[in-house]
């Protein structure tokens, strides 16, 4: 059975599971809106009751009226109706998406990737990546199954540095753009023409956790294989933790493949997870929207603040890559940016990029602890991409896993903090980083 798919702005339609380990692949649909996808793809009214919303589906095991006649569904671990119906919510969300897959975590996503390329494979990733998936990289994957991995600065270096990272095995280039912590960009279109130049044609992978499907569409720029930490932003109420992975089309054979592994490792998420996380995809344009604003007002504040020494903010005017943040907005983000530029003229400052900001304080360790632990509204804790805002310091928790003198060289220091930018009312929020910033400050003074 050839599974339909989903053109690159669309669907409205229900998914469907090939049998008890297909594809989940969604139905071609019209041309919705992506606020219009978030709402109606895979949730559909229950045809039983008229429910409008999902209802949830704890059963473990389903009927069967013969042997290996069922309606679709055996095993809650090889496919739940909650969890097919938030898949075909993923597919839709990611634009030029047509399977997609969720799992338990986002670490389990990471793992599942990198197991399905098999022994001693070669990947390419940003130095500057996820301290998780640096860990997993080095730590597990090189130990288990011999992954080798070569560490390149995607974002500066030239294309023959690059090219000459490729090995013979090269199966995956692994990107993040914006990267963790230190938000740098990486030109998607470029290292997937790189890619296919290279003769062993290794997969392009984009972890668009911090920007979400509303602000980029990596698939669009010609990647392979997008994925999430659905406990950030898609779910965006810090109740979840669960992670995706989406695929075009053209590469059904590997969602296949990444299929069998999800229900053979077993690593998948619970129908309530299911049911919570599409909950919370159907406002993440309203989410994002707000989140954009909100930072971007934020960055401005920290901009001229003296107790700060730089604002990493891609959306600002005066930040180096501001042009490629414009050319990488998804088509919908792009309609959402140039609105609001219009309205809000040169006092802008910029445009609305995704609510992740990082900063360096003056001072040290100390006067970031302060920081942290003065302001009122922004938490101190990890993880991101709630309605609530959060801070962090990189160096010592999220990043706390690459060594020393990696972070170094990576300007992941003591004076560097992480904002995850909420919904909160937007003067709150800069009236508490104020604050923070001059508590921080009397400790230098002291």
């Amino acid at each position: 059975m050839t599974p339909a798919v989903l053109n690159a702005e669309a669907s409205t339609s229900n998914g469907h599971a090939n049998g008890a380990n297909g594809v989940h692949a969604a139905k071609k649909g019209s041309l919705d809106g992506f606020g219009t996808r978030a709402i109606h793809a895979g949730s559909e009214a229950n045809e039983e009751t008229g429910a409008v919303i999902p209802p949830i589906s704890l059963s473990t095991t389903y009927k069967q009226d013969a042997i290996g006649k069922h309606k679709g569904f055996e095993y809650s671990r090889s496919g739940n109706p909650n969890r097919n119906a938030f898949e075909t919510t993923l597919a839709a969300l990611e634009s030029g998406g047509a399977y997609a897959l969720a799992f338990s975590s986002g670490s389990a996503t990471t793992a599942t990737v990198l197991q399905s390329l098999g022994p001693d494979a070669h990947i390419i990733s940003v130095n500057d990546v996820y301290g998780g998936t640096f860990r997993y990289m080095t730590r597990v994957a090189a130990e288990n199954q011999g992954l080798q991995t070569t560490f390149v600065d995607l974002e500066n270096a030239d294309d023959d540095t690059i090219r000459a990272a490729f090995r013979p095995n090269t199966k995956l280039i692994w990107i993040e753009s914006p990267t963790n912590p230190t938000l740098r960009l990486i030109d998607i279109p470029r290292i997937v023409s790189l890619a296919r130049s290279m003769p062993s044609d290794p997969l392009v992978l984009v972890d668009n956790t911090f920007l979400s499907p509303f602000y980029s569409s990596p698939l669009l720029q010609g990647a392979d294989i997008v994925m999430h930490s659905l406990t950030k932003y898609v779910n965006g109420h810090s109740d979840v933790v669960m992670g995706a992975l989406v695929l075009p089309a053209h590469r059904a054979a590997v969602a296949e493949k990444l299929r069998f592994l999800q229900n053979a490792i077993g690593a998948v998420p619970s129908a309530y997870d299911c049911w919570l996380a599409q909950r919370g995809a159907k406002t993440l344009h309203l989410r994002m929207k707000a989140h954009g604003a909100n930072a971007l007002a934020v960055a401005r504040f920290l901009q001229q603040s003296p107790h700060v020494e730089e604002v990493i903010y891609p959306g600002l005017a005066t930040h180096p890559r501001n042009d490629l943040a414009y050319r990488s907005l998804s088509p919908h983000a792009r309609v959402f940016v140039d609105r609001y530029v219009k309205e809000h003229g040169d006092e802008a400052g910029g445009f609305p990029y995704g609510g992740m900001i990082s900063f360096r304080i003056r001072g040290g360790a100390d006067e970031a602890e302060r920081f942290l632990t003065s302001a009122r509204l922004f938490t101190l804790a990890e993880s991101l991409g709630g309605v609530e805002s959060l801070a962090e310091h990189p160096a010592r928790m999220t990043h706390g896993s690459i060594p020393p003198a990696e972070r170094a060289l990576l300007g992941i220091g003591d004076n560097l903090v992480r904002l995850s930018v909420g919904v909160e009312e937007v003067e709150d929020l800069i009236a508490d980083v104020e604050q923070a910033l001059e508590a921080a400050a009397a400790v230098s003074k002291a």
